[in-house]
């Protein structure tokens, strides 16, 4: 089966940590989300994918490359301009013959795309998104479906205690090629505001699928962390790179080295080749490659990106730190 992967965006709502690594390249544990999201996509047959680029293509295309390395065929649109999620799909709607699936690179998920599809083709719908219930529906939109899952509205990002439903779209998409159609060419068109709006003004058979799966998207801080989280705690299954190790709520990356006089709390993800000095403490937090954290040093609650050096004795409460951010004690 053919799928396209939705990488396009800046991912700004994750800065400073994206100011100079695309969104695919976001790890998650101690590998960029992009290969968690080809991993997935390969698990349920679809094995002929193409990519939207814009912000770093290179960097991406370096890392992803053919796709050899998932067993899987990658190709990429690369977009000086991007045009929206539908107008991405569009630009490369020829090559959709048949029944694809649309994921954003930054969902993490355990979503069963074969009944997903299964559920698509015996309702004959043009279009299914996937569904999965949320405690929270306010940050992500709900979605109303009637006893057959057909689309009957949406509710965008409603106030807590509003929520007619507490189910929220997830990003995966199956499609039919007849919903190309709907996208005009050569122009900024998205799925959420404009091509689900007409279908459902224009009673297309459009449905919902709801599924008692594991769904993040790791776009904001707060889901980057909870991903970990869950990860780290077992929610959910993700593939290590090769000489890392997991035990006890912590990821140990490749290369790490940590003083024995040295204190770890998990939840924590510590990136390859990071070192933890004599009695440093870091504890629910999420370190990339390369950290530096200097003797008696404290870091609770933070994400920390690559390169990141935490001096001798400095405390470090939360918050976000970009590439090669040197933090001192106060």
């Amino acid at each position: 089966m053919k799928g396209m992967i939705l990488a396009g965006g800046l991912s700004t709502r994750l800065y400073p940590l994206t100011l100079e690594l695309p969104k695919p390249l976001v790890p998650v544990l101690d590998r960029p989300v992009v290969g968690h999201v080809i991993e997935y996509l390969k698990r349920f047959g679809v094995d002929d994918i193409v990519i939207n680029v814009h912000y770093f293509p290179e960097a991406v295309r370096a890392y992803v490359g053919d796709g050899s390395t998932w067993g899987v065929h990658i190709d990429y649109l690369h977009e000086t301009q991007l045009m929206g999620s539908a107008g991405a799909v569009a630009q490369v709607a020829d090559r959709f013959a048949g029944t694809f699936v649309v994921i954003g690179c930054d969902d993490v998920t355990d979503i069963d795309l074969t009944a997903a599809v299964a559920f698509h083709r015996e309702r004959k719908a043009e279009a299914t998104i996937v569904l999965v219930e949320v405690d929270d529906v306010s940050q992500y939109g709900a979605v109303i479906v009637d006893a057959t899952g057909r689309i009957l509205e949406f509710q965008e990002k409603p106030p807590k205690g509003t929520e007619r439903s507490k189910l929220a779209n997830t990003g995966v998409y199956i499609f039919e090629p007849a919903l190309l159609r709907r996208i005009p060419q050569k122009t900024f068109y998205d799925f959420g505001k404009q091509v689900f709006p007409e279908m459902l003004a224009a009673g297309g058979a459009f449905y919902g699928m709801r599924q008692q799966a594991y769904w993040c998207d790791v776009g904001t801080p707060g889901e980057y962390r909870r991903v970990h989280r869950d990860a780290l705690q077992g929610r959910i299954t993700l593939t290590l790179r090769e000489g890392a190790t997991m035990a006890d709520g912590v990821l140990k990356g490749p290369g790490v080295t940590i003083s024995p006089s040295a204190r770890i709390d998990g939840p924590t993800s510590i990136g390859g080749g990071s070192v933890i000095a004599d009695g440093a403490r870091v504890s629910s937090s999420i370190l990339w490659d390369d950290v530096r954290v200097g003797a008696g040093a404290n870091v609770e609650g933070a994400i920390l990106g690559n390169g990141v050096v935490v001096d001798q004795g400095a405390v470090v409460s939360g918050g976000e730190y970009g590439k090669a951010s040197r933090i001192a004690p106060a």
